[in-house]
């Protein structure tokens, strides 16, 4: 096919991938890990994942056959799910393996900080079937302390998918102290409340999984001395969100 051709020999660049993923959109899924990121997040479990220049280049025909192989164990709702580091900062090397993947039927999810959009992102978003779209924080001056960025492109960004009819789940990271504090759920509540494209909210409990990468990298962990989640945590946050919405999840 003219697309087939279009993208022999094309790569992308790519940290790492995971079979048989169970977290990261419906069903069961190959995660592709794509390299480089514009955030800083002091919770990062990736920050191997961070610098554009790591990684390797893959070929696209090497991703397509790793997805048709899997495609037997993905049944009806797996697919592909696209996470990082920050997908959309390679819009314009995914577009050909997207449509490729399109092409074989197979499921897209894009996992995003929602910080870019150009022509290339929103051809991107055309093909991409769940936008799983990570919201740091609510609070502008709290998301920037904690990404060193500000939240307004993600929050235009979420303005987008409703307004073009993309569906896509809100992804919460929650931090003991840092973005748990009740006023700033309930005022994401109220940011996405009545968003008709909003089809799930999760929450992803805290955790210190990745902090060993940090001294191997020679980086500082910000948040050393932040412990995880104790159940009540997270139960009273979900209980915030499910005061809004009928769609909240704890990962």
């Amino acid at each position: 096919m003219a697309n087939s051709d279009a993208a022999a020999g094309r790569t992308v660049r790519i940290h790492s991938f995971e079979s048989m993923g169970t977290y990261d959109g419906p069903g069961l899924r190959l995660v592709v890990f794509v390299q480089g990121c514009n955030f800083r997040c002091a919770y990062c479990a990736n920050p191997d994942t961070l610098d554009c220049a790591g990684g390797r280049d893959v070929a696209i025909d090497e991703i397509v056959r790793m997805a048709v192989s899997e495609r037997p164990f993905f049944g009806r709702r797996g697919g592909v799910t696209f996470s990082g580091g920050e997908p959309t900062l390679q819009a314009e090397a995914l577009l050909p393996l997207f449509e490729r993947l399109k092409e074989e039927g197979i499921h897209i999810c894009l996992d995003t900080n929602g910080s870019v959009m150009n022509d290339a992102v929103r051809r991107l978003l055309a093909l991409t079937d769940i936008v799983l779209l990570d919201v740091k924080e609510i609070d502008d001056t709290r998301h920037r302390d904690l990404t060193g960025r500000t939240n307004a492109a993600t929050l235009a960004f979420a303005d987008w998918l409703e307004e073009n009819g993309r569906e896509f789940w809100l992804r919460y990271v929650l931090v003991p102290g840092v973005t748990s504090m009740r006023e700033d759920l309930c005022a994401l509540c109220e940011r996405f409340k009545g968003f008709r494209m909003l089809s799930r909210v999760e929450i992803l409990p805290y955790h210190t999984l990745g902090r060993h990468k940090y001294d191997h990298l020679g980086m500082t962990y910000r948040l050393d001395g932040v412990m995880e989640n104790t159940p009540e945590e997270v139960e009273a946050a979900a209980a915030v969100f499910r005061s809004c919405f009928d769609c909240v999840r704890v990962n």
